[in-house]
């Protein structure tokens, strides 16, 4: 398989990954706000904080309001995580590889990618917006879908998987970082009542709530949350799940052997660690030290597999 052909496969998948999940979080903050008091409730911001773009936003918007936030996070093209922006770079790498994925596939992206920029007047409104994040997470969920039940099981599809993976870990660890941090402070023994809330809120952000209680079988506390969102193997969003599944691609693949040990040593980072008993400090350089492993783990992917990029590459395609 071509380099540049692997790379545009592995940047597909991360795209509609990236998608789904900020139209996730933008829908659950949106409820959250609903059900906690105002005094105590978020906001909007912890939303930014989450894709890590901060500067970027700030050097364009005067506040982190709800309607600036929305904006930045659905509609702005400048930010690679916007849900337009994530869905013009998946449509634009499978424009590439069409030959490499079932036509089904490319016409499902562009016709998500067409309702996501023609209706974004809708869903930037309080009234449509519910509706338009559930079009766009059914879309990518669909996408998904279709490519494992119609697209060749062999090194592209291997590529997909760890474009898929990889993004959806690092998702998870920012949800579980700035939601543990940002919503109720530990100190806070007046908020206590507000506690399930805030980890529901967490859970559902993954939709991860009925799988949790199936698993855990006990009420929503922060000790098995974070057991389960970190550690439960069986949970497809779970950050050992998805190392576990880059691990699997990555050991068909050939000249693999220093991506393998980077992901190793997440997997160990993972295994070594009672998330539970770390207080919010300890649970934040935690969370740090598996972000710098995913990070490491996409630049060896980089440097195994793909093509150099140019000097004048646009840098839009980032490890964010």
């Amino acid at each position: 398989m071509l380099s540049r052909v692997a790379e545009n496969i592995y940047w597909m998948a991360r795209y509609v990954e990236r998608a789904e999940n900020t139209a996730r979080i933008v829908t659950v903050n949106a409820n959250l706000l609903l059900d906690l008091p105002k005094g105590i409730a978020p906001g909007w911001r912890p939303l930014v904080d989450i894709t890590g773009a901060n500067p970027l936003f700030e050097e364009h918007y005067k506040d982190y309001s709800e309607r600036n936030v929305v904006r930045f996070l659905l509609a702005d093209e400048r930010n690679s995580g916007s849900i337009l922006a994530a869905l013009m770079a998946a449509r634009e790498n499978c424009r590439t590889i069409r030959d490499f994925v079932p036509r089904e596939v490319w016409e499902l992206l562009n016709e998500i990618y067409l309702f996501a920029r023609e209706d974004l007047p809708k869903g930037m409104t309080k009234g449509g917006r519910h509706a338009y994040l559930k079009r766009v997470i059914q879309g990518a969920q669909n996408i998904n879908g279709l490519l494992s039940g119609t697209m060749l099981h062999d090194q592209g599809y291997d590529f997909l998987h760890l474009g898929r993976f990889l993004e959806r870990a690092d998702m998870t660890t920012r949800i579980i970082d700035v939601r543990s941090a940002n919503l109720l402070p530990e100190e806070a023994t007046e908020l206590r009542p507000f506690e399930t809330i805030q980890w529901v809120s967490v859970l559902k952000s993954m939709t991860a709530y009925q799988a949790y209680r199936r698993s855990e079988q006990i009420r929503v506390l922060r000790g098995p949350v974070l057991r389960f969102l970190f550690q439960n193997e069986t949970f497809p969003r779970s950050v050992v799940h998805c190392i576990d599944a880059l691990r699997t691609s990555l050991s068909k693949l050939p000249r693999n052997e220093s991506a393998l040990r980077v992901a190793g040593r997440l997997k160990r980072n993972l295994e070594g660690t009672e998330p539970r008993r770390l207080n919010q400090q300890q649970l934040h350089a935690f969370i740090d030290d598996l972000q710098v492993g995913i990070g490491d783990l996409h630049e060896e992917l980089a440097r195994t597999w793909f093509p150099p990029p140019p000097e004048s590459q646009s840098q839009s395609q980032t490890q964010d």
